[in-house]
Order: C-alpha cells, then sequence, then structure tokens
C-alpha cells in the first residue's frame, strides 16, 4: 500500500494548524484584552498586543475576593458531587438499556429519546423542585435540575455498551456464576473507561458553566456558583455605567470602572479552570466519542 505524497501531509498538518489558531487565536485575545487599560480599549480597540497595559480588571474581581473564593468552593463543589453522581447514575441506566433480553427495551429507549426533545417547562419545572422536592436554596437546587441525567448522555453510554462490550464476554461471566450487578461493576464499568471520562467532562463542563439553576432557584449570596457570582459583577458594573449621572462623586468613580475589560477577566477567570482540566482527559475524550458515536 503506497504512502500519501509529502504534499498531502503537509497540506493535512496546514489545516488541522490552522483549524487549531481558530481556535487559540479567541482566547489569546480574550486575555490580552483583559490586560489592557480601559482607555487603550475604547481608543485603539481589541489588539493582541495592549497599547496600554493595566491590571485594573483583575484588581477589580480582587476586591470580591472573598465572595469570589466561596462561589470558586461552591462551583467546585457541586461540579465533584454532581459528576459523580452522574457517572452513577448514567451507566446504571444505559446498561439495561443495551441489552438485548430487556423486556420493553425499545419502550425504555423512546421515553429516554422523548426527554431531548420534550419538556414540562419552566414553570411546572420550577413548582416540582421548589412545592414538592423543596430544593430551593439548597446545594441540591444546583445540582439536581436539568444537570444530574442527560438524555443525550444515557444514549451514548448505551451505544457504546452496545458495540464495544462484546455479549460473549457478559455470558462468559453468568456461566461464571457472576451476577448482574457483579457483571456490571467488574467487567462492563472496567471496559468503559473511554465513554465514563467522556461523559465525566460532558457533566463537568455543565456544571461549571451552569448558571441557569443558580438565577432560578437560589437566592442566597452565599450559596452562588462563580458562573452567578461573576454574572452579578457584571450586571452591576452595567447598572452604575448606567446610573453614573446620580451625582458628580459616583460619576467619577464609575468612570475609573474598567467596565469593558472586567468582562474580559470574568470570561478568563470562568473558563481557566476547565483548560486546564481538558488536556488530563483529552485522550479519553476523543476514544470515547469516537467509539460511542461513529459505532
Amino acid at each position: 500500500m503506497s504512502k500519501e505524497p509529502k504534499s498531502i501531509q503537509w497540506i493535512a498538518h496546514l489545516v488541522l494548524l490552522s483549524m487549531a489558531a481558530a481556535c487559540l487565536i479567541p482566547f489569546v485575545l480574550l486575555f490580552m484584552s483583559s490586560i489592557s487599560s480601559e482607555e487603550s480599549i475604547i481608543k485603539y480597540g481589541y489588539r493582541f498586543v495592549p497599547q496600554m497595559f493595566s491590571l485594573d480588571a483583575y484588581r477589580y474581581l480582587l476586591e470580591h475576593g472573598g465572595e469570589l473564593g466561596r462561589a470558586y468552593g461552591i462551583t467546585i463543589l457541586i461540579t465533584v458531587i454532581g459528576t459523580c453522581a452522574s457517572l452513577v447514575i448514567t451507566p446504571m441506566l444505559a446498561y439495561p438499556m443495551s441489552r438485548q433480553d430487556l423486556p420493553l427495551k425499545h419502550f425504555w429507549a423512546f421515553l429516554v429519546f422523548f426527554t431531548l426533545l420534550f419538556n414540562g417547562g419552566l414553570v411546572p419545572t420550577y413548582l416540582i423542585y421548589t412545592k414538592f422536592l423543596g430544593i430551593k436554596n439548597t446545594i441540591w437546587a444546583l445540582i439536581v435540575p436539568g444537570l444530574l441525567m442527560n438524555g443525550f448522555n444515557v444514549l451514548l453510554v448505551r451505544t457504546y455498551f452496545m458495540t464495544s462490550i462484546p455479549p460473549a464476554l457478559i455470558e462468559a461471566a453468568k456461566i461464571d456464576g457472576a451476577g448482574e450487578y457483579r457483571t456490571f461493576y467488574k467487567i462492563v464499568l472496567p471496559l468503559s473507561m473511554p465513554i465514563m471520562a467522556t461523559i465525566g467532562l460532558f457533566h463537568g463542563i455543565g456544571y461549571w458553566n451552569d448558571w441557569f439553576n443558580g438565577l432560578t432557584y437560589v437566592t442566597n449570596p452565599k450559596l452562588f456558583s462563580i458562573q452567578n457570582i461573576l454574572n452579578r459583577m457584571l450586571l452591576d458594573i452595567q447598572f452604575l455605567t448606567q446610573n453614573s449621572n446620580l451625582s458628580a462623586a459616583a460619576g467619577d468613580q464609575v468612570a475609573k470602572l474598567p467596565s469593558t475589560t472586567v468582562r474580559m477577566a470574568i470570561a478568563i477567570v470562568g473558563v481557566l479552570p476547565v483548560l486546564m482540566a481538558y488536556p488530563f482527559f483529552q485522550k479519553y475524550f476523543i476514544k470515547g466519542i469516537t467509539i460511542g458515536a461513529v459505532k
């Protein structure tokens, strides 16, 4: 079998480098804008090399260091608990659906798929979680609604089980005397680390970036996640900017606020932990997506 010409390989490398640069350049511009002064952004626009270096945006965030530290702790807590719980619940539902001998197999699969197309709406959902489950202003309000289990991830894991776990292996476990639970925990799960890492990354990013649950179900500032705190800071700056004509002293103070650059700093603070964690899951993520989705 002949190898590809060198020219084709170089073209492929250039295309991949261009795609990688297209993903990386916006983050570089975002960071450079966050360390630029407010005046230079207004005068010169966004540049890859700051015209006037300034850390005012990060100083403003550090002034709220106590709130940010608590919010980071809340976010890390719900991300760890929610992701671990999701990694337990999702495969436990997906594994029976992957078995050919499951009664009403297609009916259960349809119920899961139905949740991807329709939902009960915000008002009924809010009433169920607040009136019946009573999770408003609790840590569970940031974990359970809409994030604990996702129908897409269930179907993804089910497909992986159906295509990557040989039925003969499960039959051999039965012959050796292993029950369903032992087969699941001792054989199926250890062979499913790529897809587990994949959906774990999905759930982790979902919990880290979630702001809607905090906005809907949480009014206690002590339970705000990092996204809710950053969003509130941004809204505060916008309010002060729009109402800076209340007094001359207030106008002078508002004029010094890094309203534009602080948006960039907020984005950096919110996305940096995810960027740092992704390389550790990249190998499993790519393998899990390839096997679980393509097959």
